[in-house]
């Protein structure tokens, strides 16, 4: 291309101007030559300033005087915003390469000249940044040689960190020196692990208590290892506490002088000249006619069972090991050569938060509240969310505080920065943060673009993380299978909690407000991303590249207008000027990801195309009386977008330019109509979400162009998930052929245009990949492709007009990963009124949904059937009278839902001579709802395991 701009400019400009300009040309020429080469150092730059601050993060952590900290904050700042140019020169330069170039562009040619030389100019001016930043000694430091020093020196190897070694080792103390009458709340866990250690298997067992930093894992394992249970029935009880950093003899020298101090002798000299073999040789010799309990605190490290499972001996008499750990990784790394049982430690509830509470703030009043006290304490305990380490710092600090209301409603409105400061909260959250790999930081600092408490659905986090760039791509893994298993194992690290779940995947999930502060703190000291809450007004300082706004008005949009932003997350759109959506386009350039949610009054950019970054959009309008909304021809520009997203919000016909973007993986609308796309739509081969398609175009001239569609999509081959609504019967065929063709298929949802129209797919080999499966409509016999379908997970089938024979539970009761089954409407033939659940049937089922069995009048439950059902729920079987003969059986069952059944089935359950159904003694939560109301029973998960 340099040397076609050459000889454009010999042949066309004048000899004089030639003379004067082919020099400046040259080097203009030269300098565009180089730019490749120099975006390739400047990635290796910006992954070195990336290292950096990292490290640099620590140090402030670390620090030991606010002077320190804030310097290195400051000098943070600085490195992040020159890490954010270099970001953007990168990515002006991939944008630029994609541009068409050739002598027939013409202008397009002499602009896209222009642009290269502007990224050549922008390269140089970055590189003389980073180069008055570094320290002139030292090359790799970014002028950060004096903190260095001062770190590695005499600050984080002396004072600073012998102060944060002896807060940690006070924190891990601390139970150890605990009152009984102080520790709320574990009563139930305490004794469901004690039953855990005394009963059980011979073999040796590890018993794990997995969560988040703070919540009280090692307090629980001290109370349950001091145990008088425990203490009799164990020859040798030993607790280690292991941490982040260890070294396997340390760790085995401990453990041999705990052992010997119970025999009450002194350890040999040589045990300090024993090498490892030796050492696990002396403990198995020791151990090995032993019932021992060894506690194993606060383990980090995956491979620490590998270190220790030798010295471990089996000696099938009974003994266990209890391991304490925020990461449920280290428990799974057990269990490849022991068992392993695992309590999951919850938070405290409201009444538990409250008696901590009490007890911490007002010891001297035996942990009674003054009355003028009581409304205040427990908002203030709420915000805690059940976390103990919060709960007894909280009260620690108001312990010391005036107890008049005016004090405490003031710190209650400054929680969170008073909990921020408490050395204990922030530096038992930030060992957990720290040992994240750099990725899953910013995964997790993602969570601050959220409000507090704000319950966050996994695939629209995920599918931001990946528009985000925060992936490093694995082999044989899409980047959303890369970015799932980036949050299970945040989840595993305990610190991000799982709200539901489906399919045995995360569906919700959130972070703890203790989490949430500590990210906000962290999204400041790192220019990570501003969140704009509810009343505050608040300005840009800097750049900012991520910013959400929960509200706003006319008088602050200047103020936070960044052509620096690349994700702008908007979450109550209605509270800000109609205006706001025209001017982002022009305002906020570079974004990459862009979320309207409750989009209200705003409208679709008629300029969106300008945005040439944006890989993810999402708007939203779930208003009950929401309009239809047009999308922009010139979406057609997005040539980068992923994932465009118009959940809940009607769209009128999509334009067909949609179909030049070949780069979109996931598209989602309601009931879209895409009959215009039908021409083009098999070239956007890298779709592998489209949701949801409304095939009925209401006139019958119209059905080959739907048939024409519906082949078209049968071209995109990396389809994952498919939802068809409006279908015909004369459809069948034509889907039946396209879905032969889509073998990476999980999730399949057809829904026929009226209850009556028969659902006749035929499918030539089963979708191997197939977890989930929604069929609405009518069947005449269950489709012979179903029950061979051997990982589906989910089956939902909404049957109305459907008369289906006894048959069907039998087709599909061998299915071996079904978990929930969901069957409605479904009118069984007369002389099959009873359904029979016999010995074996549906062993992995968890989840049984029963509705609208007009003529269903029997139901028999053998025992061996559904021997993992969980939750099971009947509604509107008018002709049932009683509850499933033979549920007694189901001893796994934890919840039982009855919905809207006959007065003959309510008495059945109703109490007699004032004593209350059996079913509520077993069920641990039983509710009932019917026309005179509802019920609900709740027995205590203790009361659960004991039965």
């Amino acid at each position: 291309m340099c040397d076609t701009i050459l000889s454009c400019a010999r042949d066309n400009l004048l000899p004089l101007a030639r003379e004067h300009l082919l020099p400046i040309l040259r080097e203009a020429v030269d300098m565009i030559r180089g730019v490749p080469k120099e975006i390739e150092e400047m990635k290796d730059e910006l992954e070195s300033i990336e290292e950096f601050i990292n490290k640099a993060d620590k140090m402030v952590d670390d620090a030991e005087d606010d002077k320190t900290s804030h310097q290195i904050k400051e000098r943070i700042k600085q490195l992040k915003e020159a890490s954010f140019h270099i970001e953007d020169i990168i990515d002006e330069y991939m944008i630029c390469e994609e541009q068409p170039t050739g002598c027939t562009a013409g202008a397009n040619l002499v602009k896209t000249m222009i642009l290269r030389l502007e990224i050549a100019y922008k390269i140089q001016n970055i590189k003389s940044q980073i180069s008055e930043m570094k320290d002139a000694s030292s090359e790799k430091d970014y002028g950060f040689q004096f903190h260095i020093q001062s770190f590695s020196e005499h600050g984080s190897s002396s004072s600073a960190a012998n102060s944060n070694a002896a807060l940690l080792q006070n924190l891990r103390r601390a139970p150890f020196y605990m009152d009984e009458a102080d520790v709320v709340g574990f009563e139930m866990p305490r004794d469901i692990l004690i039953d855990l250690l005394l009963e059980g298997r011979p073999e040796l067992t590890v018993v794990s208590v997995v969560g988040m930093g703070g919540q009280g894992k090692t307090t629980l394992a001290k109370k349950v290892f001091d145990n008088n249970k425990i203490v009799k029935h164990f020859h040798c009880h030993v607790w280690i506490t292991v941490s982040q950093s260890y070294d396997i003899e340390g760790l085995l020298r401990d453990l041999l002088r705990e052992i010997y101090k119970q025999q009450g002798v002194n350890p040999p000299q040589s045990i300090h000249q024993m090498n490892r073999e030796s050492l696990v040789d002396e403990v198995r010799n020791y151990l090995q006619e032993k019932r021992y309990v060894v506690v194993f605190d606060d383990v980090w490290n995956l491979n620490f069972w590998d270190d220790i499972e030798f010295a471990m001996i089996d000696n099938k008499n009974g003994s266990k090991i209890l391991i304490t750990t925020r990461k449920m990784n280290v428990v799974n790394a057990c269990k490849k050569s022991s068992f392993v049982e695992v309590h999951e430690l919850k938070g405290l509830t409201k009444e538990q938060s409250l008696e901590l509470f009490n007890k911490k703030a007002f010891r001297d009043l035996n942990g009674c509240c003054p009355e003028n006290l009581i409304e205040i304490s427990s908002k203030i305990v709420e915000k805690c969310n059940g976390l103990p380490l919060a709960i007894v710092v909280t009260g620690g600090l108001l312990s010391c505080k005036d107890r008049n209301t005016f004090t405490w409603y003031k710190f209650s409105e400054n929680l969170n920065s008073e909990l921020k400061e408490d050395s204990k909260i922030k530096r038992i959250l930030g060992l957990s943060y720290h040992d994240l790999p750099y990725n899953l930081k910013s995964c997790l600092l993602y969570f601050g673009l959220y409000p507090e408490d704000c319950v966050v659905p996994s695939k629209i986090l995920i599918w931001r993380w990946v528009a985000e760039g925060f992936l490093k791509k694995e082999r044989g893994k899409t980047l959303e299978e890369v970015a799932e298993g980036y949050l299970t194992e945040l989840i595993r690290r305990s610190l991000v909690q799982v709200v539901s779940v489906r399919n045995e995947r995360v569906k919700s999930c959130r972070v703890h407000d203790m989490v949430h502060a500590m990210i906000l703190e962290k999204c400041e000291d790192l220019c990570f991303c501003k969140y704009i809450g509810k009343n505050e007004q608040s300005s840009l300082i800097g750049m900012v590249r991520r910013l959400s706004i929960e509200s706003g008005a006319d008088n602050i949009m200047e103020s936070i207008e960044n052509s620096h932003v690349r994700s702008l997350l908007v979450f109550s759109p209605k509270t800000l000027p109609e205006s706001f959506a025209r001017r982002i386009p022009t305002k906020y350039k570079r974004l990459k990801v862009l979320a309207l949610e409750y989009a209200g009054l705003l409208e679709v950019p008629k300029d969106l195309g300008s945005l040439s970054h944006l890989k993810y959009f999402r708007f939203r309008d779930t208003h009950p009386e929401a309009r239809r909304y047009t999308l922009p021809k010139s979406i057609c520009m997005l040539e980068s977008l992923e994932t465009l997203d118009l959940t809940g919000t009607m769209f009128y016909a999509m334009p067909k330019e949609i179909c030049k973007l070949r780069k979109l993986r996931h598209f989602l609308g309601s009931s879209m109509s895409l009959i215009q796309l039908k021409d083009g739509i098999a070239g956007m081969t890298c779709l592998q979400t489209l949701r949801e398609v409304y095939l009925n175009e209401g006139e019958n001239e119209n059905d080959s162009r739907v048939v024409e569609l519906i082949q078209e999509l049968g071209k995109l081959k990396q389809l994952r998930e498919l939802v068809l609504l409006g279908v015909r019967g004369k459809y069948m065929s034509a889907i039946s052929s396209s879905i032969n063709e889509m073998q990476q298929m999980e999730k399949l949802y057809i829904r026929t245009i009226r209850v009556d129209t028969v659902i006749n797919m035929n499918l030539n080999s089963p979708l191997l990949m197939l977890r989930n499966l929604r069929l609405e409509g009518k069947l005449e016999k269950l489709s012979e492709w179903i029950p061979k379908l051997q990982n589906l997970v989910k089956l939902t089938m909404v049957l109305k007009y459907s008369k289906l024979t006894g048959d069907v539970m039998k087709l599909l009761k061998s299915m071996p990963n079904l978990l929930y089954l969901y069957v409605s409407n479904c009118d069984y033939e007369d002389k099959f009124k009873s359904l029979h659940f016999q010995d074996g049937w549906f062993k992995n089922l968890k989840e049984l949904y029963l509705h609208n069995f007009d003529n269903l009048s029997y139901i028999h439950i053998d025992e061996g059937a559904l021997c993992s059902l969980q939750k099971f729920q009947l509604s509107s079987i008018p002709q049932l009278k009683t509850l499933p003969i033979g549920i007694q059986h189901l001893q796994k069952l934890d919840f039982l839902c009855i919905l809207s059944m006959c007065v003959e089935f309510m008495e059945s359950i109703s109490p007699d001579e004032g004593k209350e159904h059996w079913i509520f003694k077993q069920v641990p939560f039983v509710e009932i709802s019917g026309g005179s109301g509802a019920i609900k029973h709740t027995l205590s998960n203790f009361e659960r395991k004991k039965r």
